[in-house]
């Protein structure tokens, strides 16, 4: 029998919610940097699987969360396209060569970068209770994109946005690249053992909306398409960071099944509009899950509340924050897990 995060991206409106946060699986656990400091560096640990493996379940094992996220980075497409990938310490990933200078024609694939991560799938769905989903992800195209061009992480995305202007078709080639490898990578770890996998756009929010139906609707629509032509039965959830008012034409033409929504959505205006009977996720503030007390309490019942006649996986509004206390977690859960629809 498929769990209750399954069921709810399904479209089952469930007395109970489901639960995970995002970033689950990391540096807030004080059992994730006992074994980072065993074993080394980030990248290290995402390409050692019986490592990787245990990080994913440690949440699972400490709080219960109805899915179990993947333990491993959006960065790993691009990595596999031939790009080289270091993640530096204070400073985060690095890629080369910059596609701002150089052509995505000009990488060298090495798809078998991403055979080790299909191996964490089977080994974290072999460990795992039916009653937890296993979830995959991967980055979409734009968030991974803004990486490949300007080698690293911005606040605006500034170079990715100037070229996706300048040079609309050399961009274009970049977008239909990753595209291609997105559906190949999903598809990899829905048949290593994924029973749900999430869309990330953690970027989308510094597009105008032209350039959000090109680079983040169209891309998204067509790996959703390419995914569902080959496991109909696998719930694809999308979340576009920052959409805003665009959030509906993606939940519209995307053909996700379930939509994620960021902490500045209000989840009342998000119930009115989404379409009806869409799954929805989120959106608690990650900062408030760091801060705790009261306020906390009462949030957390405003989301429920809000999406009380739709189907509805609690969230985070982003990743958890690595100096978030693990009693703000336990306290939420309470929350969640007491609330009835």
């Amino acid at each position: 029998m498929p769990g209750i995060l399954l069921d709810t991206l399904r479209g089952t409106n469930t007395p109970r919610r489901p639960v995970w946060l995002m970033r689950q699986a990391g540096r807030y656990l004080p059992e994730y940097r006992e074994l980072r400091a065993e074993k080394g560096g980030f990248l290290a640990l995402v390409y050692d699987t019986n490592a990787a493996a245990e990080i994913t379940l440690q949440p699972i094992r400490r709080f219960g969360f109805d899915g179990a996220i993947l333990f491993s980075d959006i960065l790993i497409v691009p990595y596999a396209m031939g790009q080289d990938l270091a993640f530096l310490a204070g400073e985060g990933p690095r890629l080369s060569p910059r596609l701002v200078d150089h052509a995505v024609e000009s990488l060298v694939a090495v798809p078998e970068r991403l055979s080790p991560i299909y191996e964490t799938v089977r080994q974290v769905r072999a460990s795992l209770g039916a009653d937890t989903t296993m979830l995959g992800f991967a980055g979409s195209p734009w968030t991974v994109a803004t990486y490949m061009v300007a080698g690293e992480g911005s606040r605006d995305q500034h170079e990715t946005r100037a070229m996706a202007y300048r040079d609309p078709q050399g961009f274009q080639a970049i977008i239909d690249a990753v595209t291609a490898v997105t559906v190949e990578y999903l598809c990899g770890q829905i048949e290593a053992g994924a029973e749900a996998v999430q869309l990330f756009d953690s970027w989308a929010g510094s597009l105008s909306p032209a350039q959000f139906a090109r680079w983040v609707v169209a891309p998204n629509a067509a790996i959703v398409a390419a995914v569902k032509a080959r496991h109909p039965q696998t719930p694809i959830i999308g979340f576009p960071k920052g959409a805003g008012e665009k959030l509906a034409a993606y939940a519209r033409e995307t053909g996700v099944d379930a939509v994620g929504i960021d902490e500045t959505i209000d989840p009342l205006w998000a119930a009115r509009t989404l379409p009806a009977g869409m799954p929805v996720q989120g959106n608690l503030d990650p900062l408030l899950l760091l801060a705790g007390g009261d306020d906390l309490d009462r949030d957390a019942r405003l989301v429920l509340d809000a999406f009380a006649d739709r189907p509805h996986v609690f969230n985070l509004g982003h990743g958890i924050g690595q100096h978030t206390p693990i009693a703000n977690v336990e306290r939420l859960l309470a929350t969640v897990r007491g609330w009835e629809r």
